[in-house]
């Protein structure tokens, strides 16, 4: 049924949390910061940092941009390869390809960071498109990123599906008019995700292939 598939990368197709978490504990520890909650750092996870910044400390913009390029710095220079990826993915990705499907990047991370990561762990030749922000680009809205490749890469919107594992990549998805996949093994909220309109929900790479009908 879906010939374009759009997957997220944090907490989708990499489990990222080690790198993004500790470059935030970084940036917070120059703002008097320390010992924050994990439940506050795993909100990093997904949108945009400076939105993060804004949301969960009220910092004003000039912090929040101060806050950005303190964490960019030790997360290029040290810590943006520290990720695993997910059980299945590589196979998924494989089968995907093989099957004839056009696979889609769209992520809210600068779409340098991406490009870099992607290739590093060796999973870039599985992407047929990456889509994502520049790094002046604040914005968490999922919606344009999916509108931009529908775009430029003539898609057809009931021909996608988005993946994707926060209630952002869900409501993008839903405001794009594509259907989603919410996957729970990533850093968002199932039940955010159920209410923001997810199409189907899976807990496993497997289940996502299942949804796709590939075999891995």
């Amino acid at each position: 049924m879906y010939k374009n598939i759009m997957f997220d990368l944090d907490g989708t197709v990499t489990d990222s949390g080690r790198a993004i978490m500790s470059s935030v504990e970084y940036a917070l520890s120059h703002f008097g910061l320390t010992d924050q909650p994990i439940e506050k750092l795993h909100t990093f996870i997904g949108p945009s940092l400076f939105d993060s910044f804004e949301r969960e400390y009220n910092m004003s913009e000039d912090d929040c941009n101060k806050a950005v390029s303190l964490y960019r710095s030790i997360y290029e220079k040290e810590r943006m390869y520290d990720v695993d990826i997910y059980d299945g993915i590589p196979g998924l990705l494989d089968e995907l390809k093989k099957s004839g499907h056009t696979v889609l990047l769209i992520t809210s991370k600068p779409l340098v960071f991406s490009e870099k990561i992607l290739e590093k762990i060796g999973l870039a030749k599985y992407f047929d498109h990456m889509v994502g922000p520049d790094l002046s680009d604040h914005s968490s809205d999922k919606k344009r990123l999916i509108e931009k490749a529908v775009d430029e890469f003539g898609l057809k919107k009931n021909e996608c599906v988005m993946i994707g594992d926060t209630r952002y990549d869900i409501i993008g998805a839903v405001e794009a008019g594509v259907d989603s996949i919410a996957v729970t093994y990533g850093y968002g909220k199932n039940e955010e995700m159920k209410e923001a309109g997810a199409t189907y929900m899976a807990d496993s790479v497997q289940e996502v292939a299942g949804i796709l009908s590939v075999s891995i």
